[in-house]
């Protein structure tokens, strides 16, 4: 039995379009500004608050009962959380778990994540399906009526403005791996560490570079491969990130995209991308790998799509499609040893159904040596 305390300080969550939601606070107490998402996964909501790809975002958990199996130091997807906010219908304050170190709202405090529960996550959720993702702001105090237009101007005004700086590391970070065979690069946008974990168990010794890394520094690395890690944001605002890989084409070592990585590297080839309405967040995506005539479940996190009609014919082709809108979900190509795709094929939290990919990575650097 969860048993939500009655004493819960009140909390609001006003959107742009000037809908309000009562709820109750939990976490951290205040007020804060973002863009308002929502993920349909089930579990995983550690890995959740962990991705940095949701850095000035607001999440809400579409899953009714979020935190029954607590959180621990092992299944985070980074050090720390950058999510702006966090919105679920229900919290569990008595978590239940073998590997169970801690709770939500402990976790939440920890990391000076302001939270809002006790609201109806469907009825924002069909909102957010219906207009598109906007912003919102969650306030322990619901501004006056002579307020409200200004506070209204102030959400909408808002902007995820230059992530991947706040994300990415500062410095190069070397994880070897026992008997390493091949040295991958992995240029970090804001990566999830399991994509570190899964290049690692394979063999690979990985060192993970900061997104303004010039490609003329990882030319010298003489890397086998290079990793192109997911990350938050518009992928149209990294023009640096954009022309190193523009730079890095022509050097034909083995690349593998993830998310904004797969977005970058399209750009870079002269692709366009687009944003979608209300994103593909959480682990029921199916997938379709056109060569192989199979469809996949797959976990996502992305508001922006690559253009498949933009993808260059003398670059490369679209190999994955998504299976709900048609959208692209991945690139081969054929002007370099690369490809990349939309989804998340080293998802922590399930589904692994594609993370045969990174053997697909491998088989690339074992033929070019």
């Amino acid at each position: 039995m969860n048993l939500i305390s009655v004493s819960a300080k009140a909390a609001y969550l006003v959107l742009a379009d000037g809908t309000v939601f009562k709820g109750k606070s939990f976490g951290c107490e205040g007020e804060i500004t973002g863009e308002i998402v929502f993920t349909t996964a089930m579990t995983g909501y550690q890995e959740t608050l962990t991705d940095p790809s949701y850095c000035g975002q607001i999440v809400t958990q579409t899953f009714p009962l979020i935190g029954n199996y607590g959180v621990n130091g092992e299944d985070g997807e980074s050090d720390g959380s950058v999510v702006s906010g966090y919105i679920v219908r229900e919290y569990c304050q008595f978590p239940s778990n073998f590997r169970c170190e801690g709770d939500i709202d402990g976790f939440l405090k920890k990391h000076g994540i302001i939270g809002l529960y006790d609201i109806d996550t469907r009825r924002l959720t069909r909102i957010i399906r219906e207009t598109g993702v906007m912003n919102g702001m969650i306030t322990p105090t619901l501004p006056a009526e002579g307020e409200m237009a200004k506070v209204l101007e102030k959400i909408r005004a808002y902007r995820v403005e230059s992530p991947v700086p706040k994300v990415s590391v500062k410095q190069p970070e070397n994880y070897p791996a026992q008997n390493g065979k091949y040295r991958v690069a992995l240029i970090d946008y804001g990566y999830k560490h399991n994509i570190r974990r899964e290049l690692v168990k394979r063999g690979c010794s990985v060192t993970v570079f900061p997104h303004d890394t010039t490609a003329q520094q990882i030319k010298d690395f003489k890397p086998d491969g290079i990793m192109l890690s997911n990350g938050p944001g518009d992928p149209q605002d990294n023009v640096q990130s954009i022309n190193t890989l523009r730079e890095l084409i022509p050097a034909q070592i083995p690349t593998f995209g993830i998310c904004l990585g797969h977005q970058l590297l399209a750009i870079a080839n002269g692709a366009t991308t687009v944003k979608l309405k209300y994103g593909h967040r959480g682990g029921n995506q199916p997938v379709t790998d056109i060569e192989a005539d199979r469809t996949f479940i797959t976990s996502q996190n992305h508001g922006y799509a690559v253009v498949s009609e933009s993808v260059p014919k003398t670059a490369g082709v679209v190999s994955h499609i998504n299976g709900n809108d048609k959208t692209c979900e991945g690139v081969r190509y054929t002007n370099a040893p690369a490809f990349t795709v939309q989804f998340h094929p080293e998802a922590c939290g399930g589904p692994q159904d594609t993370a045969y990919l990174f053997d697909k990575f491998i088989s690339l650097m074992e033929n070019r040596s």
